[in-house]
This record gives C-alpha cells, sequence and structure tokens, in this order.
C-alpha cells in the first residue's frame, strides 16, 4: 500500500523521471483526483510501478518536485541522512570544520534531493529558505532534522523570496533556534568575511562567487579598481588581499558600504586604499565616463528573473559591460557577472561582444568562472546553472 497518494505518468513522459530529473510537469500526469497543495506524493508509470516520491503543486507548471527516485517516506530520519550527505559531500570539496573555508552552501535545493530548500552554513550558524508550499508543509521536520544533525547555535529562516508568492505562500524572517547571532565571522580560503545571516541580503552573502573571488585576488596586483554593486565589499577585500593599489567601492546601500571598513579592518588591510560611495550604478558610469581604472568588477542583481524581463534586461547588461568598457585603461581586466539564469552564457557572449565593438575594445578572455562548488550543477539537473562570470583583458 502506497504511503501517499500515487500520480501516474503518460506513458511518453515516463523517461524523465525514470533518468532522475526531478521535475514532473503537469502536461506529464494522467488524469487524477484533486490533491491538497503542497501534499506528499508517490509518482508511478504506467504499469503501476512507483518511480519517486515528492511534493505535489497545482500552481505553475511543474506539478510534482521529485526528492527519491524510489517509495519511501519523507520522515525525521531520512532528512538527517540527506543533510549528513550533503555535509559530507561539502567536506570532499574542500569546505567545513578544520579547512580554509568556514562558511558554504550546505543544501541547494534539487541538486542535493531536498527540492525548494536552500540552507546556507556559517560557521555554527544555519540560514534555511523554503520556497515551495511541499517543502512549507515540512518545516517542522526539516527544522529537528537539520538541529539533530548539526546542533547550530543559532537556525534562522530567511524564506523572503518572491518565489514563495507563486506558491500561494507569505514571505517569512524569523529566528527558529537560538538568538541573533549579530555579524558572524567567517573564512573564504584563507580570507575573513562578515555575514549579517538575519537582516543582510539573500542569507547574509553571496557565497556562490567564492572562486570569484580567489581570482581576482589572483590577477589584483598593482591595479586600481572599481567594484560595482559592491554590496558589502567582499570583493575589495579579494582585490587588496591580492595587492591592488585602490579599491573604489559603489552600491545604493548605505548599510552594506557601512560594512565594507569592518570586513578591511577583519582582513587588516590599509583601509586608506578603501573608498566607497552611495549610488545608483546606472546614474553613476553615466556621470563618470572620463574615469579610468585598471580593473572593474561588475556584479549586478538578477537583472532578468523570468522571460517577461528579458528584453529589459538584455538592455540593461548591454549598457553596464558598455559603460564599463569605456572607462577602462588599456590592458586592464574587466570581471563581469551574471547571476539570471535566463540570461544564458551563450547570451551573455553576445552581449559582451556588442559592448566591446561599441567601446571600441577588443575582449581577450582569461577564464569564465561558475557557481562554486557548493552549488552543484548534477548530471541529472543541469536546470541548476545560474552563475557566469567572464574574466577578459581589454586591449584598445
Amino acid at each position: 500500500m502506497s504511503m501517499y497518494p500515487v500520480l501516474t505518468l503518460k506513458p511518453d513522459k515516463v523517461a524523465s523521471v525514470a533518468f532522475h530529473h526531478p521535475w514532473v510537469f503537469s502536461g506529464a500526469l494522467g488524469k487524477h483526483e484533486p490533491i491538497e497543495h503542497g501534499s506528499l506524493v508517490h509518482v508511478a508509470d504506467p504499469k503501476g510501478k512507483i518511480l519517486g516520491t515528492g511534493t505535489y503543486s497545482n500552481r505553475g507548471s511543474i506539478a510534482i518536485r521529485v526528492f527519491d527516485f524510489e517509495k519511501t517516506e519523507l520522515s525525521d530520519d531520512w532528512f538527517v541522512r540527506r543533510f549528513q550527505q550533503a555535509q559530507q559531500r561539502r567536506e570532499l570539496m574542500g569546505y567545513g570544520d578544520g579547512t580554509d573555508t568556514t562558511a558554504y552552501r550546505l543544501v541547494f535545493g534539487e541538486s542535493d534531493g531536498i527540492p525548494g530548500l536552500i540552507v546556507d552554513r556559517y560557521e555554527s550558524v544555519l540560514v534555511m529558505q523554503l520556497s515551495t508550499a511541499g517543502i512549507e508543509k515540512l518545516r517542522p521536520v526539516i527544522t529537528e532534522a537539520l538541529i539533530q544533525a548539526f546542533q547550530p547555535v543559532c537556525l534562522i529562516d530567511r524564506s523572503d523570496m518572491t518565489a514563495r508568492q507563486e506558491e500561494g505562500l507569505p514571505g517569512r524572517t524569523e529566528i527558529v533556534h537560538g538568538s541573533d547571532p549579530g555579524a558572524v565571522e567567517f573564512t573564504e580560503y584563507g580570507n575573513w568575511f562578515l555575514a549579517e545571516p538575519l537582516t543582510g541580503q539573500k542569507t547574509g552573502f553571496f557565497l556562490d562567487q567564492k572562486d570569484l573571488r580567489r581570482e581576482i585576488q589572483r590577477l589584483a596586483a598593482d591595479r586600481s579598481v572599481l567594484n560595482l554593486f559592491s554590496y558589502t565589499g567582499s570583493n575589495g577585500v579579494a582585490a587588496l588581499k591580492g595587492g591592488a593599489k585602490s579599491v573604489h567601492h559603489v552600491d545604493s546601500s548605505e548599510p552594506a558600504l557601512a560594512l565594507c571598513k569592518q570586513q578591511f579592518d577583519l582582513n587588516r588591510l590599509d583601509s586608506s586604499k578603501m573608498t566607497t560611495e552611495c549610488a545608483d550604478v546606472f546614474q553613476w558610469l553615466d556621470a563618470h565616463q572620463n574615469d579610468r581604472y585598471d580593473m572593474v568588477i561588475m556584479d549586478p542583481p538578477a537583472l532578468i528573473k523570468s522571460q517577461k524581463d528579458m528584453e529589459s534586461g538584455r538592455k540593461a547588461y548591454h549598457f553596464l559591460n558598455r559603460a564599463a568598457l569605456r572607462i577602462m585603461n588599456d590592458g586592464g581586466i574587466l570581471v563581469s557577472s551574471s547571476c539570471s539564469a535566463f540570461f544564458t552564457e551563450p547570451d551573455f557572449s553576445f552581449t559582451l561582444r556588442r559592448a566591446s565593438v561599441q567601446a571600441e575594445t577588443t575582449l581577450h578572455p582569461l577564464r569564465t568562472v561558475y557557481q562554486s562548488a557548493d552549488h552543484p550543477v548534477p548530471v541529472y539537473f543541469p536546470e541548476a546553472a545560474y552563475l557566469k562570470s567572464f574574466i577578459c583583458q581589454v586591449r584598445r
């Protein structure tokens, strides 16, 4: 007897689940009785063989998100095991206690077999984000399993993402266990950083860019650096650690810029080489067309969040990169990122090509950097890829 309602796939829609893709689209399901939004379900082939266990959604095109490709019960013990397995993989990646990187993404949704759940770890502080109705119903089980598996000093729920609105869920920010940790210090490849898990953007820090920061540190020696969309200045820390002559941070958030100096002090860097400016980056670039820098770092927020944003987003990426190239010295280095999954790597490459020609420059690629290993892209789920950064030498 099945533990959960069974939803049957159409005969020509079995292969995707059989080969362990975690999404079942609504059009792949045969006729079925109404099922409550967020319910736990099994998915079966037309012969009745159960192929997986997951959660059901009656909103949007993704009807089932598969957690396990067999008949199973999503119990406390199941989640504890899955969390411990995710932690073991992070240790194999080189993150965790006793390493030089003590903050990382512990659970990356479908990539770690727990669709709809993000868990970030900052030393002994955990931050979770729940984005679907199915994972929301499992919240008590998840909370207890995280505490049991890791004994965190604090567990924070930062389920304040717009994705929850699509599932009919309100936003939420609260401390589930422990007390407000304030700014948490951690190391990343030996450098010190600060995260504000309760109040900062996302879960308090941009953990997915750790490999890009390492490249910036490697390339920044003796360069004047402009750090656009700087947030709390972590890219600037990497640049000065690498021997940059100066770093100028531009961001629209005063609180974020205030943390720049704290991060520089934490790393015992010369703060006289660091300046900050609170401004809209688009307007700033318009007003500083005669400035010149040896390295420009640009990591904007997602400018294309859905297909309807494609046209405006393309134009925004084009403007930013063209304007950045116009203020670069010959031989300078452009570091340009996009975290928009809908803006593919070929899209990004084409935008850079157009921008470089219009700015009368030539781009010589040095490296393309992607999301760090703690944001894995499984062979079963290529949709997990979203972050890409082009590092290019600029010639005039």
